[in-house]
């Protein structure tokens, strides 16, 4: 039987072919995920001043924690797709518990419902395996001390002791990089061992384009800073809540931690 001149009945010519479509198939499959999971809506389920206040920790849950005034409600808001959702604020430290969101749907026979913290219609709350936590932002906050020093003691005990935790973003202001209190909180990290990932925020605030040579520059030197420190993720990640700079990245990445 003469050989196929067209290859089509080699397995070694047919292996590249069907190896690309495989990665394609699965890059699809991902990308499926990671829209359904921030299409649908998502609510406000709880404020907590201690540990107690918690859900069962049966869900993975990320973190967003930064600076007072970084930014952290406004990427929240863009993450999820729903403006209001965590409350922002021009008085830094407005947050002063752990505030949990999670997936919701519009479905009246659901047992368990909640009010958004912006005075939003209520909506079921739905087990998605997932849950997204705004901390208090830390350092300078418009409130009495004894206030910022219990807030300050809440987010280092969930960092601590939460062990559904996948990842914290902390998040960087653009403009000013790591401040002395960026780096206590750093510390914090590395001695619990909670995997973290610097977030820049504000990106349009230093560069017209999202790939601008401002951005490389901030992005590199955070990631020198961090090179050595034990529990950073060597990838560091860059936003824009006004401009939906890095949004789709940073969905991607939580989607993936949720599994």
């Amino acid at each position: 039987m003469g050989e196929d001149p067209t290859g089509f009945d080699d397995p070694a010519g047919a292996a590249p072919a069907a190896t690309a479509e495989a990665v394609q198939a699965a890059e699809a499959a991902q990308a499926e995920q990671v829209r359904i999971l921030f299409a649908r809506p998502w609510a406000f389920d709880r404020s907590c001043a201690d540990l107690a206040q918690l859900p069962a920790p049966d869900a993975a849950e990320v973190a967003f924690a930064g600076r007072s005034n970084v930014g952290k409600s406004s990427l929240i808001n863009a993450i999820l797709g729903q403006e209001g959702l965590a409350r922002t604020s021009n008085t830094p430290g407005r947050t002063q518990q752990l505030n949990v969101f999670v997936p919701a749907k519009p479905d009246e026979r659901s047992l368990k419902t909640s009010r958004l913290s912006s005075g939003a219609p209520k909506r079921p709350v739905e087990d998605a395996g997932l849950r997204i936590v705004d901390m208090p932002g830390y350092g300078f906050a418009q409130a009495p001390k004894a206030d910022v020093e219990a807030w300050t003691a809440l987010v280092f005990d969930y960092l601590r002791g939460r062990p559904n935790l996948r990842r914290v973003y902390v998040l960087i202001d653009s403009r000013h990089g790591l401040k002395p209190i960026d780096i206590e909180a750093l510390k914090i990290l590395d001695k619990a061992a909670v995997s973290y990932q610097i977030v820049l925020t504000k990106l349009d605030k230093i560069a017209k384009e999202a790939d601008g040579a401002p951005v490389r520059r901030a992005m590199e030197a955070i990631g020198e800073a961090i090179r050595k420190r034990p529990a950073a993720h060597p990838i560091v990640l860059g936003t824009s809540s006004e401009q939906g700079w890095g949004i789709e990245t940073l969905r991607a990445e939580i989607a993936a931690l949720a599994g």
